[in-house]
């Protein structure tokens, strides 16, 4: 079963986590020092955000899946639509440990398709690559550019 992500990156975390809760009548399964997570079961949603020095706005969107074979579905769709995605294997994001294939939409908008298979004690920044554009990279290498929130 597949299960809506949305990241958004916030100027205040705890005053957003305060909304967010309110918003969705419970509290964060996830907190940490620059990142909080919902997972939701009504909206069936993976909601995230962070303050990871990034714009205050959608970060991107993405859709979870429950096992390694419905990311591979999911991703080769995209290719046979003759969409280029950057794949990733065991990246370690968002304090997780996720296989990942990321696209952008017709007008740029980031998509995270992924499974998730195990927990991380860090934040994590995965390494971009060229095959598509720059701005899709989840999270570049540390240097003096912003950095991207990953799922």
């Amino acid at each position: 079963m597949k299960r809506l992500h949305v990241h958004v990156s916030v100027d205040d975390l705890d005053r957003s986590i305060g909304f967010y809760a309110a918003l969705f009548g419970a509290a964060p399964s996830v907190v940490k020092d620059d990142y909080a997570k919902w997972m939701l079961e009504d909206p069936r949603v993976n909601f995230a955000i962070s303050g990871r020095a990034r714009a205050a706005g959608v970060d991107h969107l993405g859709i979870q899946v429950d096992s390694g074979e419905e990311l591979a579905e999911l991703a080769g769709r995209l290719k046979a639509a003759g969409e280029t995605t950057r794949d990733q294997e065991a990246a370690t994001c968002c304090y997780a440990r996720s296989d990942k294939a990321w696209v952008n939409d017709p007008s740029g908008l980031r998509w995270e398709t992924f499974h998730t298979f195990g927990e991380a004690v860090t934040y994590g920044e995965d390494e971009p690559e060229t095959a598509v554009a720059p701005a899709a990279a989840c999270c570049p290498a540390k240097s003096a550019a912003p950095k991207v929130a990953c799922c």
